[in-house]
């Protein structure tokens, strides 16, 4: 079989699926030892806000290496990735660059690096597979969608 072309028991080509690997294997690295890092050898009691962030983005970092061997069963993890960045965006940089106050403030390097891991989100996540596997799962007994699951 072609690396490139669609295997039919997955859904996509074994092309794709290293791409995931690689970009779940990006986040280990990337991210995980960063965070890693910072929750190991953090020198304070934590903040409770901060010490959420950092819980969430460990947990992210540390469920990535499952992805690193499953990566279909995973996407749900990238879903989710793809929503906080995306959520933060609106809620946090978008008000401050339309009052023209993004530029120089706390949140410039945050909203550079959200916006690169949405669109990195954007795509590394097979949308196609996303929307079948999840949205329009159907029960081929009943010919039905399935929505409530």
């Amino acid at each position: 079989m072609s690396f490139f072309k669609v295997d039919p028991l997955l859904g996509l080509s074994r092309f794709r699926i290293s791409v995931l690997r690689f970009f779940y294997a990006v986040i280990v690295l990337l991210l995980g030892v960063q965070v890693w890092t910072e929750i190991v050898t953090h020198p304070v009691a934590w903040q409770p806000l901060p010490a959420v962030a950092f819980s969430f983005w460990g947990a992210l970092s540390a469920l990535a290496i499952l992805g690193l061997v499953h990566p279909l069963k995973m996407l749900p993890l990238l879903l989710i990735q793809f929503s906080y960045k995306l959520i933060w965006l609106i809620i946090v940089a978008y008000p401050l660059w339309a009052a023209n106050h993004l530029v120089l403030s706390q949140a410039q390097g945050l909203t550079k690096a959200n916006l690169i891991g949405v669109v990195l989100d954007l795509l590394v996540i097979p949308w196609g597979y996303v929307f079948k596997k999840y949205i329009l799962r159907s029960h081929p007994e009943r010919g039905a969608l399935n929505l409530s699951q």
